[in-house]
């Protein structure tokens, strides 16, 4: 299959591999920049008293995935957690999500997300594999035996080793795949990141990631952009950049929000709407639209999976930013959503 684009008939298979964890969430009423001193960024040695903290579900292959359930689809999680998963699990099932290829750590609890965000929404965290090394272990082929195939596999921030394994299997395979390294474009070198991009159906970073993913990789951006089928940059209160080789760049606005709650999650929300408008069959105009909504959801909410998608509201606000034309083509689709 070319990775120019993706478009299907029927209902579409899709496995999300990525990280499953739970987020600790805390919030600083000060600001950081404030309490980093210039002459002395090389031994910082820092405590923050924080007023609150939040303890929610996360890690981004789940979070990917509850998006796209809240949107009606039925995704696939593959991922690697600890047997404190059971409760987790049923919450993911209860919404929609398909977690019957989860990996069960004997050895390992479920990974950690600690983030602490300040007044300004910069954030500082850190974050726990623990059962996450085990994704490693983890074959696809059985997960597309179980669904009958595959149509896409989405490669999200995961155990590195995981991340490349997937990808390798995905083009022996011969199944379609989506690179989303994001958060581990840091921890890896240039010739790792070429294998998990190349390729590639779709590529999504944000703008600082697009630069770093060009740095360590030593491919140029046309170079970047001939190497997958469609490359999404996320480019914050400035909405997203969707780039087709060949096509004429198509931008986004974001849409505005009703409060500013907490941004974890918001980049994670932005695939899920995404990649349904391509399982709908829609326009990449309008897949990025999707997303641009369902990022905001979650910028509005504490907690990466707490938010609710009612039709009628999703249509005015849709409407409100993109215009009714826009919002009545994703009617047929959404009207029947609610969690």
């Amino acid at each position: 299959m070319s990775p120019a684009y993706l478009s299907w008939s029927r209902p579409v298979r899709i496995a999300v591999t990525g990280s499953i964890a739970t987020d600790h969430l805390m919030f600083f009423p000060g600001k950081f920049a404030d309490q980093l001193m210039p002459d002395q960024l090389h031994r910082v040695s820092l405590s923050f008293l924080v007023d609150q903290l939040e303890v929610r579900r996360g890690g981004i292959g789940a979070n990917i995935c509850f998006g796209m359930a809240a949107l009606g689809l039925r995704p696939s999680l593959v991922g690697a957690v600890g047997t404190d998963f059971d409760d987790y699990r049923s919450w993911l099932e209860r919404h929609g999500v398909d977690t019957a290829s989860v990996y069960v750590s004997e050895l390992h609890h479920t990974a950690r997300f600690l983030c602490t965000t300040d007044a300004d929404q910069n954030q500082i965290a850190s974050f726990y594999a623990g059962a996450m090394s085990e994704a490693r272990l983890i074959e696809l082929s059985p997960v597309a035996e179980r669904l009958g195939g595959l149509d896409l596999v989405v490669i999200s921030p995961n155990d590195p080793e995981a991340m490349l394994r997937h990808t390798d299997e995905c083009r022996e395979r011969g199944y379609a795949f989506v690179a989303d390294p994001s958060q581990q474009l840091a921890r890896m070198e240039g010739p790792e990141i070429r294998r998990l991009v190349d390729g590639a159906a779709m590529l999504f970073t944000n703008d600082y990631e697009k630069a770093l993913t060009e740095n360590k990789t030593g491919w140029s951006d046309n170079e970047v952009l001939s190497r997958v089928g469609v490359r999404i940059t996320t480019l914050g209160p400035d909405g997203a950049l969707v780039e087709r080789k060949g096509h004429e760049p198509i931008r986004v606005a974001a849409v505005p929000e009703v409060q500013r709650a907490d941004p974890t999650g918001v980049g994670d929300a932005f695939r899920s709407g995404f990649l349904s408008g391509m399982a709908w069959g829609v326009g990449l105009e309008r897949c990025a639209q999707i997303g641009s909504l369902l990022a905001t959801y979650v910028l509005e909410t504490v907690g990466t999976q707490e938010y609710q998608i009612k039709p009628a509201e999703f249509h005015e606000r849709f409407a409100a930013q993109f215009g009714e034309a826009a919002a009545s083509e994703i009617d047929r689709i959404v009207e029947s959503t609610e969690v």
